[in-house]
């Protein structure tokens, strides 16, 4: 079992910044990936960033070059940082972190990224 905190979200103008946080525990040590979603009312939730024990990353394209993603695997924590924010960046941001050989998923619950015009 892995449970997951996310903090950080608010309300930003438009060309600001924010950084959402997630911290893990429990089963840490057997994640393989976390990651970044977001969703908005009436749509389906969508990958923003994802980063893997490798290090690698993966973005969305409407977030690359403005958002990045980092982990502290010391920490167990999974951090985005979010620039250049726009309007259309508003959601629910969802942290989500995959564990083990089968990648069981596990979700934050949620929070919300506001950015006002």
């Amino acid at each position: 079992q892995v449970q997951l905190v996310e903090s950080g979200g608010g309300l930003v103008q438009a060309g600001g910044s924010l950084s959402v946080s997630c911290a893990t525990s429990g089963s840490t040590f057997s994640i393989n990936a976390m990651g970044w979603y977001r969703q908005t009312a009436g749509k389906q939730r969508e990958l923003v960033a994802k980063i893997f024990s490798t290090g690698s990353t993966k973005y969305a394209d409407s977030v690359k070059g403005r958002f990045t993603i980092s982990r502290d695997n010391a920490k167990n924590t999974v951090y985005l940082q979010m620039n250049s924010l726009k309007t259309e960046d508003t959601a629910v941001y969802y942290c989500k972190v995959e564990v083990g050989l089968l990648g069981r998923e596990y979700w934050g619950k949620g929070t919300l990224v506001t950015v006002s015009s």
